[in-house]
């Protein structure tokens, strides 16, 4: 048995955290990629285990990774295949918890730039905003463009990461077609700006895309953090799961009152018409499929061959000793 199973083993008795007060860095917390952190805070999970968190927003997903490796966040929420990054895996993060099981991402054309669009290589050349370089949009957006024998050196990427700016992008013709999360897909759906032509918002589009199920937004930190705090990561992880068998059973109004006002879009119909979409793409119970770390790798190869798995060893990309322990607790 390894030292991380050694000392996590030793901990059966869940003792006091290690480490009660911690600063968890997120991409967007207002999107609903985090809305299990939300429910979490607002339901005082965290509080109930111990903990006292600090939501630290830092606009895109790898600013929040980069947080975690410089040391100015303790633990970090954001895309699974990221740790799969040189860099990443440089700094030894490990993720200990799901938060979604399937990117929440939308692919659109502009029906202004592109009204009578049928084929993905109608895109070469083309100008497709993203939510930030590197993201799991563009990951999506690879991922589309190469099955129609297109890279993302085909086409022009624009970063448009705000709500604001993404909505502007399309709307002002910036740009001729998008990859984003929610909420902006949605608002371009209902306004009829749009087309989307590849979803991972539910389980079926995500399996469509990847070519099967694939781990999306996830809690990582240095595996050192990890190892050395095994019970304030244990109190994270059943707290998040907490949250997320509370989303099972969540009802319209539950989920209003439990998610803060400035949140909801402006627009509580809106929010809860994005939550319809995303709802079946938030984990049920906090594990990282085994299965989906296999398309992860999959997917990876495919877009750079010279992605070499045989170099990862996989128990230090991920464990699930922390989520099985607190799916047994609140029987998610």
């Amino acid at each position: 048995m390894s030292a991380f199973g050694l000392r996590l083993g030793g901990a059966q008795a869940q003792g006091k955290p290690e480490k009660s007060r911690l600063i968890v860095a997120v991409g967007d917390r207002t999107s609903l990629q985090q809305l299990p952190l939300t429910i979490a805070e607002r339901l005082g999970f965290f509080a109930g285990e111990g903990l006292d968190i600090e939501i630290l927003d830092l606009g895109n997903g790898q600013r929040a990774q980069q947080a975690v490796m410089e040391g100015a966040a303790d633990v970090a929420c954001g895309a699974f295949t990221g740790l799969f990054d040189p860099l990443a895996r440089k700094h030894l993060l490990r993720a200990f918890l799901l938060l979604g099981r399937a990117p929440q991402i939308a692919f659109g054309v502009s029906k202004r730039a592109l009204p009578a669009f049928k084929r993905v290589q109608e895109l070469r050349g083309l100008r497709i905003a993203v939510a930030a370089p590197g993201s799991s949009a563009q990951l999506v957006a690879a991922v589309v463009l190469a099955r129609a024998g297109l890279s993302l050196a085909d086409v022009r990427l624009v970063e448009a990461g705000g709500v604001g700016a993404a909505l502007q992008a399309v709307r002002s013709g910036q740009v001729d077609a998008i990859v984003h999360m929610e909420p902006v897909m949605t608002m371009l759906e209902l306004k009829g700006d749009i087309r989307i032509i590849s979803d991972t918002r539910s389980l079926k589009g995500s399996l469509d895309v990847f070519g099967g199920a694939i781990p999306s937004t996830c809690m990582y930190a240095p595996a050192q953090t990890v190892q050395n705090n095994v019970n304030t990561m244990q109190a994270l992880a059943n707290a998040v799961v907490h949250a997320l068998k509370w989303l099972q059973t969540a009802g319209p109004s539950d989920l209003i009152k439990a998610v803060p006002e400035n949140y909801l879009l402006g627009d509580r119909g809106l929010y809860l018409a994005v939550f319809g979409k995303v709802r079946e793409s938030i984990a049920l119970d906090g594990v990282i499929p085994d299965e989906g770390v296999k398309t992860v790798i999959r997917v990876l190869r495919k877009l750079d061959p010279t992605f070499d798995p045989e170099e990862i060893a996989l128990e230090r990309i991920y464990t699930n000793a922390f989520a099985r322990k607190a799916k047994e607790k609140y029987r998610a």
